[in-house]
């Protein structure tokens, strides 16, 4: 398998995460895919009209994508049982949406100061995602603690790789510190981020 890859990107380190809790890394060859919205990759492109990553070709030269697509069959063919049936299920894609999302918010504003002159910035617009991730954060301590306890899954790692890309991308996005005042989200992100696949993983 070759995945479309770049390191900074929270949506590829969820799909390494899920290599690394499978055991699998060494499997899979890294094809660097680092672009922009308005210079796509090529090798990117290849995969994926949009030129989006993270996407997974595999041995028979299909390629799926979006991280979501990929993770499911990861976890499928590794059998990690990072996504439960039942009822159980609900909860755990709610959460990795809930992250995706924050993932979103915060690549819009690093777009927005990456790709656009500084003369056409929009305040608005960067006030709007900013608000999105504040939000989300609240979220999480309020609602989500107990899960985020639980036995790990999909939602978790969504979790965990969506608010280090918080503290990685701060200065370039703009967005409020998110730990001060969110202080058992903070002592479960610290704990989570000492996993051993967090830590072969950080962006960089």
């Amino acid at each position: 398998m070759k995945l479309m890859y770049a390191k900074p990107s929270p949506f590829v380190r969820k799909v390494m995460v899920v290599l690394e809790e499978a055991g699998k890394r060494g499997e899979v060859e890294l094809v660097d895919g680092f672009g922009s919205p308005v210079a796509p990759n090529d090798a990117a492109l290849a995969n994926n009209p949009t030129g989006k990553i993270p996407s997974l070709l595999l041995d028979d030269g299909t390629a799926i994508y979006d991280s979501r697509v990929i993770t499911r069959y990861l976890d499928q063919q590794f059998n990690l049982g990072l996504y439960p049936t039942g009822a159980a299920a609900l909860a755990t894609n709610t959460l990795e949406a809930h992250a995706d999302a924050m993932m979103d918010a915060c690549i819009l504003c690093v777009y927005e100061v990456r790709c656009r002159d500084e003369s056409i910035h929009s305040p608005e617009w960067l006030d709007a995602q900013r608000g999105k991730i504040a939000r989300a954060v609240s979220a999480l301590q309020d609602s989500w603690m107990d899960h985020l306890n639980e036995e790990l899954d999909m939602g978790q790692i969504g979790v965990g790789c969506a608010l280090e890309y918080l503290d990685f991308r701060k200065e370039m996005g703009g967005w409020a510190d998110w730990r001060g005042d969110h202080p058992a989200l903070d002592a479960w992100a610290q704990k989570f981020s000492s996993r051993a696949s967090m830590q072969a993983t950080t962006p960089e």
